[in-house]
């Protein structure tokens, strides 16, 4: 049984989970209280808390956008593997407990979850009694003895994550959809894939070797558009015929809308949230912006994406039509907290500028994936 190993920077981690999960989200034997414990690193500071009527305040998961991270994509665990690798697992247990006081290292997910407790401390003070906040949500495969360790980290670093899943090696998957989760963020991919398959939005995280500096005051998430945000049918004509057909068939298909992607609803999540600040007169000063990040040409197939997203009353408060462009360079300028893509190489060529990237492994791009190798800087790609 595998007990939540470290992050793999280079390729897509595995894990080998034994059993089906089971039982519902608010399973005590399951679900532990980080705020319940006594023991934390002396470097802390104090929790955040917001009291209601004498409790402290958790949205219902039915009312907010939950975001379940594991553990490995919001901490570093690279050494803490090594010693499961080398040792086995009763000295990786044994280990854990004697540096549970030690914090781990922020992960690749940590910027991104620091940026939804701003969006979600602006909320609260413009909507003191709404639910509808993001709820973080801690996915570990690890053995309880493990929560001690994380739970200090999480207070050490005055993360406010209050739910928390260790399913000790078994699979997470039902848990995400008992806490009606949004969007699903993970080290291992076949995870990722099982949770896509199920109709929940997720994405592999991968962590760059420097990572750009990214807003503490403005959430950023970037989304290319086919087989993430839309569905891989252009992506399918792309590939099966090339790009002139491509082109032909988006003219054709121009007033057809395109079917959603697997990350269609968590973008419409975003911009319900967005709208409870525009609805503030903070437009122009939202903590929550988008962009749409994508191959595409603007002339010659932009038209049907923007349509569609008109169409389902959703947008992005900006657009790079790139026509075959490299993306890294426009991602560098963004600097987002995610940037979620269907294809390793511009994950890869994300990353390479320091992008923390994350890899939707959804659609025909799939099968024509390559091995992780050096991302010439001057790609003149034009997949979609």
């Amino acid at each position: 049984m595998s007990l939540d190993p470290g992050q793999d920077t280079s390729t897509a981690a595995t894990i080998t989970a034994n059993g089906d999960s089971k039982g519902a989200w608010e399973d005590p034997k399951d679900c532990y209280d980080p705020g319940a414990t006594t023991k934390k690193p002396k470097p802390g500071t104090m929790r955040r808390a917001r009291k209601v009527e004498g409790g402290i305040f958790f949205p219902k998961p039915e009312n907010a956008v939950t975001i379940a991270v594991s553990s490995r994509v919001l901490f570093r665990t690279e050494k803490e593997q090594k010693v499961f690798e080398q040792r086995g697992i009763e000295e990786y247990l044994k280990y854990q407990v004697e540096h549970e006081n030690e914090p781990f290292a922020p992960g690749p997910a940590f910027p991104f979850v620091k940026a939804l407790e701003t969006v979600n401390a602006q909320l609260r003070e413009l909507y003191p009694d709404s639910e509808e906040l993001f709820d973080i949500v801690l996915v570990t495969y690890n053995h309880a003895h493990v929560g001690v360790r994380l739970i200090n980290t999480i207070n050490y670093h005055n993360l406010f994550i209050e739910r928390f899943c260790m399913t000790g090696g078994s699979s997470p998957i039902g848990y995400l959809k008992a806490y009606h989760t949004n969007l699903y963020l993970s080290a291992d991919s076949e995870k990722v894939r099982e949770a896509l398959e199920e109709g929940i939005a997720a994405a592999t995280m991968f962590m760059p070797e420097k990572p750009l500096e990214v807003s503490e005051t403005q959430l950023r998430v970037a989304f290319d558009g086919d087989a993430v945000l839309f569905s891989d049918e252009s992506e399918r004509i792309f590939k099966a015929h090339g790009l002139d057909k491509f082109f032909e068939h988006e003219k054709e298909h121009e007033n057809k809308l395109l079917d959603h992607g697997p990350l269609k609803g968590f973008l419409e999540s975003l911009g319900k949230l967005q709208k409870r600040f525009y609805a503030k007169g903070q437009r122009l000063n939202c903590p929550i912006r988008t962009y749409l990040v994508t191959a595409r040409s603007a002339a010659s197939s932009g038209l049907r994406a923007l349509k569609t997203l008109r169409a389902w009353g959703l947008e992005t408060d900006e657009a790079l039509f790139l026509a075959g462009a490299p993306k890294g360079p426009m991602l560098e300028k963004i600097k987002p907290h995610i940037y979620f893509d269907d294809q390793m190489f511009h994950v890869e060529g994300a990353a390479e500028r320091g992008t923390i990237a994350a890899h939707v492994p959804y659609g025909i791009a799939q099968k024509y994936q390559h091995q992780k190798k050096p991302v010439d800087k001057k790609d003149s790609s034009t997949s979609k």
